[in-house]
């Protein structure tokens, strides 16, 4: 069972936190949240080491490379792929591919990637983004009739067109029969 598809809370009086709360869970549900927040995440070390100044002891050590341009260029699209994903989920394989090759591109460019934070963050935000789908739609209310188009949907989710009520109250055609005309049906 995942959160998304957990029963709600019974109504009752909600205050200013719960809706609150209750808003934003609605609002990450519909969205691949987790995978832009890892990709945001991502960004950050791929953006911080190479303008990092760190102290071992006495010793400062300055991380400052010639590809310190590219680092940032890299962490800020990371960031960047990780806000779209969340306002436009629609984007989010065009994001998660885009996030996988950045941190494979950072590689080289940014330190082993972050010292590796990065990159092993990044690759693991592009699978969420590229793997997440949106849930399919609610089912039909109970007293819907079973033949509307509402209720009837193709097995890959897609709505079906309506078929007119004789259409869809005949039989399927046999192989091999043409279909009947009404002065046959009448000899019947």
């Amino acid at each position: 069972m995942s959160s998304a598809t957990v029963e709600a809370w019974p109504e009752g009086q909600v205050g200013f936190a719960s809706r609150v709360r209750r808003g934003f869970r609605n609002w990450r549900r519909t969205r691949p949240f987790w995978g832009g927040l890892i990709a945001m995440i991502a960004g950050v070390p791929i953006l911080y080491f190479p303008y990092a100044h760190l102290s071992l002891g006495g010793l400062t050590v300055a991380m400052a490379t010639t590809a310190g341009a590219g680092s940032m260029i890299i962490g800020l699209l990371m960031i960047s792929l990780g806000l779209t994903a969340w306002f436009q989920p629609m984007v989010r394989i065009f994001c998660g591919v885009a996030t996988t090759i950045l941190a494979l591109i950072s590689i080289p460019v940014s330190n082993l990637g972050g010292f590796g934070m990065g990159l092993v963050t990044g690759l693991v935000a592009g699978g969420l983004l590229v793997s997440w789908a949106p849930l399919p739609p609610k089912p039909a209310a109970e007293g819907a009739d079973p033949g509307t188009a509402e209720s009837v949907a193709a097995p890959d989710g897609a709505p079906t067109a309506q078929l007119p009520a004789q259409a869809a109250a005949e039989p399927p055609l046999e192989h091999g029969t043409a279909p009947h005309t009404p002065a046959e049906e009448e000899q019947r």
